[in-house]
């Protein structure tokens, strides 16, 4: 099993920036990957970036160039630097870990942009 622990996420005004975190705990070895996921009301859970073990990054073409994705994994965390946010970032966002064949995900942090 792997628990998933997200924090930083609150309120905003738009242009300003906020850092989120992931911590994981439990059986960590053979994650292949980490990521994060948002989900605004009424709308699908959609990827925001991804990290692999092996360090590589992927993104949302609509957060390029503002948010950054990185890992530590001396603490076993996952983090999503996100500047310049827009109200359109308004959402729940989920960390996410792929382990083996199985999909893990934190509970969620609500991120409010205020325009």
């Amino acid at each position: 099993q792997v628990q998933l622990v997200e924090s930083g996420g609150g309120l905003v005004q738009a242009g300003g920036s906020l850092r989120l975190s992931c911590a994981v705990s439990g059986s960590i070895l053979s994650i292949i990957a980490m990521g994060w996921y948002r989900q605004a009301p009424g709308k699908q859970r959609d990827l925001v970036a991804g990290i692999t073990s092996g360090g590589r990054s992927n993104y949302a073409d609509s957060v390029k160039g503002r948010f950054t994705i990185s890992r530590d994994n001396a603490k076993n965390t996952v983090y999503l630097q996100m500047n310049s946010l827009k109200p359109e970032d308004t959402a729940v966002y989920y960390c996410n870990v792929l382990r083996g064949a199985t999909v893990y995900w934190g509970q969620g942090t609500q991120v409010t942009v205020s325009s």
